[in-house]
């Protein structure tokens, strides 16, 4: 059992950092309840987290002792491995595009994959599944501020679409105006209203 878990380890090392390391992918080193059983034991020494079900991650080691992965990579990481769209909350959003003040205390995440949370450390990072609508546009300016507008909701869309238009560079708010079919009826016609008034 010992060689499992010093090749489970050099398979982990080998990986980039915040790469999640699964089971079922290494399924290649022996049977599913050994793989178990030595992942389980590198999580007790320490050598590796567990970021939720069936998902590990390696700590990161530094002169300064070892820490988790950024959770912006880990999330980036998972978003590969699963196949899913994760993108930032719309609070975040909201935040980065300067129409709250109110910095997020909690990691939240929108995702096309089911609700769940994921430990990173000592910090938990909450993934919500989110509709089609608010992943239209992923990783995009654009689908950024369809986010955040979505966080603040209809009686708050009107004055953040003006405040985007005004911010936004043209082709980024052409961008939301021409995603307004696939959006809420409430924000379609924000967005409508602010591109033709």
């Amino acid at each position: 059992m010992q060689r499992l878990t010093e090749q489970i380890l050099l398979h982990a090392e080998s990986a980039s950092e915040g790469a999640p390391i699964s089971a079922k992918g290494l399924l290649h080193l022996g049977n599913r309840a050994a793989v178990d059983q030595a992942l389980s034991r590198l999580v007790k020494r320490g050598r590796l987290i567990r970021a939720g079900r069936g998902v590990y991650l390696r700590p990161l080691s530094s002169r300064f002792g070892t820490r988790s992965p950024s959770v912006e990579q880990a999330v980036e990481a998972l978003a590969s491995q699963r196949g899913e769209v994760i993108v930032p909350g719309g609070a975040a959003a909201a935040n980065t595009l300067g129409l709250t003040t109110q910095v997020p205390v909690k990691s939240v995440f929108l995702t096309s994959g089911r609700s769940r949370k994921i430990s990173l450390g000592k910090q938990v990072i909450e993934l919500r599944h989110a509709p089609r609508w608010q992943l239209a546009m992923a990783h995009r300016p654009a689908g950024v501020a369809v986010r955040a507008l979505a966080w603040l909701g209809p009686e708050k869309a009107d004055a953040a679409v003006k405040v985007l238009k005004r911010k936004l560079p043209s082709t980024t708010f052409q961008e939301l105006v021409a995603a307004a079919p696939q959006l809420p009826t409430w924000l379609a016609r924000s967005v409508g209203n602010a591109a033709h008034g």
